[in-house]
């Protein structure tokens, strides 16, 4: 169980990012009042972690519907999240979560609770194929599953509080801060990685 939070925990986090959200969230909603601001972080986190947790229960149904095998997704899985720690490593916002079409509308829309932020910046496909890979390594027993989807509500709690105090954030770490924290999150975030795609592997070639 201690493992499974230890590779659970950083793995949701790190894919989630709240971190680099945080300056989107604050171009996005510049011109909007505090409370207006907290009450869609706070529908984003709730949609988001919805999501994510129906995607960790249900998902092993997609396996089963598309003759999937655990180990081909977790390749899959792993390069993709490979390709997101790659651009936070370059310090980058992640080319997998949104695109800068969907960013730069998000700035135009009145309410970006649900697109873009909840969809695809806090749950994208990168942190679906997370949940679902997770859940469907550890979740064989009632223990564990508890601990992968425990491990998405805290992620969504603390995305939560960086949301509520984004400007504070940003303000405090500023754009060099957020760099760095993007790089080291990146580089933890290629580890697993490089250990999903591992797994796999060894997987298939057993198959």
């Amino acid at each position: 169980m201690w493992s499974t939070f230890l590779i659970a925990m950083p793995a949701v986090l790190f894919i989630v990012d709240p971190i680099g959200v945080v300056p989107l969230f604050v171009a996005m909603t510049a011109s909007d009042p505090v409370e207006k601001c907290r009450a869609m972080a706070a529908r984003a986190c709730l949609t988001a972690t919805g999501v994510l947790i129906f995607f960790a229960l249900f998902g092993t149904l997609v396996f089963k519907i598309f003759g999937v095998t655990l180990a081909a997704f977790r390749v899959a899985g792993g390069f993709l999240l490979m390709l997101t720690a790659l651009d936070m490593l370059r310090a980058q916002h992640p080319a997998t979560k949104t695109s800068p079409e969907e960013a730069r509308e998000g700035v135009e829309r009145e309410d970006i609770a649900i697109v873009p932020l909840a969809m695809p910046l806090l749950a994208g496909p990168g942190a679906i194929a997370t949940v679902m890979v997770l859940m469907a390594e550890y979740g064989s027993d009632w223990a564990n599953a508890a601990i992968v989807v425990g491990c998405i509500g805290a992620t969504f709690a603390i995305t939560y509080l960086l949301l509520r105090s984004a400007n504070l954030v940003k303000r405090v770490l500023r754009q060099t801060g957020i760099a760095v924290l993007e790089r080291v999150f990146g580089l933890i975030l290629a580890a697993i990685a490089v250990q999903f795609v591992f797994e796999g592997g060894k997987a298939l070639l057993r198959g």
